[in-house]
C-alpha cells in the first residue's frame, strides 16, 4: 500500500514538474518575441473617410495584443465632424495611442492630437489654431461661424484635455480668442503652440524627430514596427464621401428613378438610379453620418412621390410631404456632429441643387427621347403590341387610333383626355404632357390608348 502510493506521488511530482516546465519555455519564448507597435498617418485633409482607417488600424492593434498605436499627425485640420469621430475612437481605444506631431497639427489635428495618450513632438512642430471656421466661395477668405459652434468645439476640446489630464484651458484657448492666459495669450488671439512652448506649458510630454526617437521614449526600443495604410475600400469610402461625387451621385440617382416612373419598363434608368442613391447611402452610412433614420426618409419621400403622381394626380399634400422628406433624408446625411448652421444650409443646398439638376434633366430627356430614333425603339420595347403577344386591343379602344382630342389632366404618364366629347384614360408616349395640351392617339397596346403631343402644337409651342 505504501509503495504504491509512493509511485502516485512520483507520477504526480513528473507531471507538475512537466508544466511548470513547459509554462517556463513559452515564457521565455514569448518574451524573446519583440512588441509590436502599428504607425499611421494623418497627413493632408482630416474627412469623414479617415475616420474608419484609425478606427480598423485601432481594432487591428488591440486584436494583435500591440504595445501602443503611433498617429503620425502632419495636417493643417479639415472637418470637425470627422475629427470628433476619431476623437472618440481614440478616447475608446484598448491600447495605448500615441500622437506624434511631425510637423503640424493645425485644427481638426489638434483635437485628435489631444485625444491621444501620449503627445510627442518634433523640433519646429506646431499644435492649435482650433477656431470653427465656413469655407467661402473658391479663393475667398474663410468667414467666422456662429457663437454656439464655437462654444460646441471649444467645450469638445476642454473635454478631451481634461480626460487626458491636460491643461484644459490651453485647450480652449486654441478654439476661442476670447480666452486669455495671462504670460502665454492675449484676449482676441488664436492660441497655436510650437514644440518649446507645448513642452514647457505640459501639452506635449515629450520631443523627438523621427519614429525611432519615440519608440526609444516609450521603451519600445527593438520593437516590430508595422505601418498602417487605407485600404482599397476606405480610399474607395472617402472617394464616394467627396463633396462633388455624393453630390453627382445624388443627381443621378434622382434622375434615374424619375425616368423610370415616367417610363416604366425601361429597367436600366432605375437600376442606374438605385445603384447611385445605395453608393451615396453605403459610403456615408460607413463614415457614421447615414443611418436607418435617413434612410427611411428617403423611402418613404420616394413612396409619396409615387403616390402623388399615380393614385392622385396634381400637387397635394403627398408630393409636398415626399419631397420634405427626400430633402431632410439626404441633407442629414451629409453633415455630423459639430456641424454649424452654415453648415447645415450649405449641405441643404447642395441637396435641393443636385435634386433640381436630376428635375431638369429628366424633362429635357423625356421629352427629346421619343423623338430619337434609338430612343423610341427602348421606349416602344416597354409594352406588348397588340397581336404580339399582348393580345387584341379591344374594337371600343382601337377606335380612337389617329384622332386628336386634349388632355383634359396632367398625363404623367397616364392620366385623362377628352377625344370628340369623351373622357378617356390614356398613357403619353413617355413624355409629360400638361392639362389643356392638344394630343394625337398613336397606338393602341392591348388596354393601353397611347399618345403624344400633337404636331402642330409642338410647332406652335
Amino acid at each position: 500500500m505504501r509503495n504504491a502510493i509512493s509511485r502516485r506521488a512520483l507520477r504526480w511530482s513528473i507531471v507538475g514538474l512537466g508544466l511548470i516546465a513547459a509554462l517556463g519555455y513559452n515564457t521565455f519564448v514569448f518574451a524573446q518575441q519583440p512588441p509590436v507597435v502599428y504607425v499611421a498617418p494623418i497627413e493632408g485633409i482630416i474627412d469623414l473617410g479617415l475616420a474608419p482607417f484609425v478606427q480598423r488600424v485601432l481594432n487591428e492593434a488591440t486584436d494583435a495584443g500591440a504595445a501602443a498605436v503611433i498617429l503620425d499627425i502632419n495636417t493643417f485640420g479639415g472637418r470637425v465632424d470627422a475629427a470628433v469621430v476619431i476623437r472618440d475612437a481614440l478616447l475608446n481605444a484598448r491600447v495605448k495611442t500615441v500622437a506624434f506631431v511631425n510637423k503640424r497639427a493645425i485644427s481638426a489635428g489638434a483635437l485628435i492630437s489631444l485625444a491621444a495618450e501620449k503627445i510627442v513632438m518634433a523640433d519646429g512642430g506646431t499644435i492649435g489654431a482650433a477656431t470653427p471656421v465656413q469655407m467661402g466661395q473658391p479663393g475667398a477668405p474663410a468667414q467666422p461661424v456662429e457663437e454656439k459652434t464655437v462654444s460646441y468645439v471649444r467645450k469638445e476640446f476642454r473635454a478631451t484635455a481634461e480626460s487626458r489630464k491636460r491643461p484644459p484651458l490651453i485647450a480652449e484657448a486654441m478654439v476661442d480668442a476670447d480666452v486669455e492666459i495671462r504670460g502665454l495669450i492675449q484676449k482676441g488671439k488664436l492660441l497655436t503652440l510650437t514644440t518649446e512652448e507645448a513642452l514647457k506649458h505640459k501639452l506635449a510630454d515629450f520631443r523627438a524627430d523621427t519614429i525611432a526617437d519615440v519608440l526609444k521614449q516609450l521603451d519600445l526600443a527593438g520593437a516590430e514596427v508595422r505601418r498602417a495604410s487605407p485600404n482599397w475600400a476606405e480610399n474607395l469610402v472617402r472617394f464616394l464621401t467627396h463633396p462633388i461625387v455624393s453630390s453627382l451621385l445624388i443627381t443621378i440617382g434622382m434622375l434615374g428613378i424619375i425616368l423610370e416612373i415616367r417610363t416604366p419598363g425601361f429597367g436600366l434608368p432605375g437600376g442606374l438610379g438605385v445603384a447611385s442613391l445605395a453608393l451615396f447611402f453605403w459610403g456615408h452610412w460607413l463614415v457614421q453620418l447615414a443611418g436607418w433614420e435617413e434612410l427611411l426618409l428617403v423611402g418613404s419621400g420616394l413612396v409619396l412621390l409615387v403616390l402623388e403622381i399615380f393614385v392622385t394626380p396634381g400637387f397635394g399634400v403627398a408630393g409636398a410631404l415626399g419631397i420634405a422628406a427626400l430633402l431632410g433624408g439626404l441633407s442629414l446625411s451629409l453633415f455630423g456632429a459639430g456641424a454649424s448652421w452654415e453648415f447645415i444650409l450649405k449641405a441643404a443646398s447642395r441637396v435641393v441643387f443636385s435634386l433640381l439638376i436630376a428635375l431638369i434633366a429628366s424633362l429635357v430627356t423625356l421629352r427629346f427621347l421619343p423623338r430619337l430614333p434609338f430612343g423610341r425603339r427602348l421606349i416602344l420595347e416597354t409594352g406588348l403590341l397588340a397581336g404580339a403577344g399582348g393580345g387584341s386591343a379591344p374594337e371600343s379602344d382601337r377606335m380612337w387610333l389617329g384622332k386628336g382630342g386634349t388632355a383634359i389632366s396632367p398625363l404623367r404618364p397616364a392620366g385623362i383626355a377628352e377625344i370628340e366629347g369623351e373622357r378617356v384614360d390614356v398613357v403619353s408616349d413617355g413624355e409629360l404632357i400638361e392639362p389643356g395640351v392638344p394630343i394625337v392617339v398613336t397606338r393602341v397596346d392591348g388596354n393601353r390608348i397611347v399618345v403624344r403631343r400633337h404636331r402642330a402644337s409642338t410647332e406652335r409651342s
